[in-house]
């Protein structure tokens, strides 16, 4: 990250990115999504004509996801800042890569086991709900990877990057903004159902990996990893 971008973004750190309003913009697409995965029982889907429903469910989230994104784009833009100025830098040699993979495969080793435990003592299937969604044809299982690495770009820097630097902003708490980050992340995934509760726990400690990295990098391989090996897995 040059010295540029550092001074930027600690002017303008404890500042919102955007007012309240653009918020409830970027909330909107996640809540309605929500809303329609609960309802249909997997992932939202428009029901795009020509298309099975697997992967018009996909495409469907993708548009979703890359359409929020858009929208903190435009607001960072107005504000002169960068995609980078949330993400912290970028990876500009391969051993920090490596460094930030080696971080990104620990945490799944200490989160997905904690979260299978959970899942477990709450009685939930989350795994019930993953059959649902997880591809069946090459063909899905191509835009399948696509969409986890879409997940692991796009749900960090929203959730992680901008709501927090937005309730952080507003509260003057780091540490408030990441358990309410978690609990929008949480609600974000309608189609858990009561699930949806130890998602909320995964979104807190993505939160506190970001803040611990001051980066969201690890995170986003992360989450990109889980969501692609889910899906090799359930498919092979």
């Amino acid at each position: 990250m040059s010295s540029t971008t550092v001074i930027t973004c600690a002017n303008t750190a404890g500042k919102p990115i955007a007012p309240w309003w653009h918020t409830l913009l970027v909330l909107g697409p996640l809540a309605v999504g929500s809303v329609a995965s609960w309802c249909q029982h997997g992932l939202p889907n428009a029901q795009v004509p020509g298309i099975s429903p697997r992967l018009s469910s996909y495409l469907t989230v993708l548009v979703q996801e890359w359409f929020v994104v858009l929208l903190i784009w435009l607001a960072l833009k107005r504000r002169g800042l960068s995609i980078g100025s949330l993400v912290s830098g970028r990876w500009q040699t391969l051993s920090t890569f490596f460094r930030d993979l080696g971080l990104a495969v620990g945490f799944l080793v200490v989160a997905v086991p904690l979260i299978g435990v959970l899942v477990h003592l709450i009685g939930g299937d989350a795994n019930s709900n993953v059959a649902n969604i997880t591809p069946k044809t090459v063909v899905e299982l191509v835009v399948w990877l696509g969409l986890a690495a879409t997940g692991g770009f796009c749900e960090e820097l929203t959730f992680r990057g901008y709501l927090v630097r937005q309730f952080s902003a507003w509260t003057g708490s780091r540490v408030f903004a990441i358990v309410l980050q978690g609990a929008v992340f949480g609600l974000a995934h309608g189609y858990y159902e009561k699930v949806m509760v130890l998602i909320m726990v995964q979104g807190w400690l993505l939160g506190l990996l970001a803040y611990w990295r001051k980066s969201l990098r690890p995170g986003m391989l992360a989450h990109g990893l889980q969501d692609a090996i889910g899906g090799l897995v359930a498919f092979f």
